[in-house]
């Protein structure tokens, strides 16, 4: 699991762990029943304080994203389908946010705003559209 903090984000740390671990959880790096590194070892990894790491933990633990066993590593909980998709649209929706005030701000028409975004999403890394690709293929 990879979690990076950048603390001239204007972020709190804190809340750059828990969208981290909220990503991860919905992207499935981290699944049901999945140990989190320690407070310490996150917070040694990281070069945080323990107590943010305590706290991002206390937050995911409280919105029952997690779970905490007296004595042994924190866990990722099971969720529901429909509460993994919930996540996963949440997550799209944090990243979309930015993009929708940056065509309102450039005054681009939503509809064009939606073609390039459908646009965008049937291309592959590396240049190639959905539609090239199954053209290789056939």
């Amino acid at each position: 699991m990879l979690i990076v903090v950048d603390s001239h984000s204007g972020v709190p740390v804190y809340r750059q762990l828990m969208d981290q671990i909220r990503f991860h959880i919905a992207s499935g790096v981290l699944g049901p029943g999945d140990e989190l590194p320690s407070t310490r070892t996150l917070s040694a990894e990281l070069g945080v304080n323990p107590m943010t790491i305590s706290k991002a933990y206390s937050f995911l633990e409280r919105d029952d994203i997690i779970e905490r066993r007296p004595g042994r590593p924190l866990v990722v909980k099971a969720m529901k389908a429909a509460e993994l998709q919930d996540q996963r649209m949440e997550q799209v929706r944090q990243s979309l946010a930015g993009t929708v005030i940056a065509v309102r701000q450039l005054d681009v028409d939503a509809g064009e705003a939606v073609r390039l975004f459908e646009e965008m999403l049937g291309e592959i890394p590396g240049g190639t559209s959905t539609e090239d690709n199954d053209a290789q293929e056939s």
